[in-house]
């Protein structure tokens, strides 16, 4: 079974950032942007893309699963 993680929260947490910022800077209810932090649903790609650009992350750093990353990680070696 693969356990999706829940990266848009760990990055904000990361970066001390707040749901309520990041549902401010996409012009978004704090809802939906919590909705989204527990994995309840997911935003539209393009809105993906603008939350990757705003956290500095890169897109597949924010949308990778636990069962991606570990393979990511394994490819490293």
């Amino acid at each position: 079974m693969e356990k999706d993680i829940d990266r848009i929260k760990v990055i904000l947490v990361e970066k001390k950032l707040t749901n309520k910022w990041l549902a401010e800077q996409l012009n978004y209810a704090t809802t939906t942007v919590s909705k989204w932090c527990t994995n309840s649903c997911q935003p539209p790609i393009e809105t993906f893309i603008r939350i990757a650009e705003l956290l500095d992350v890169s897109l597949d750093n924010l949308v990778r699963t636990e069962k991606n990353a570990n393979r990511s990680n394994m490819s490293d070696m």
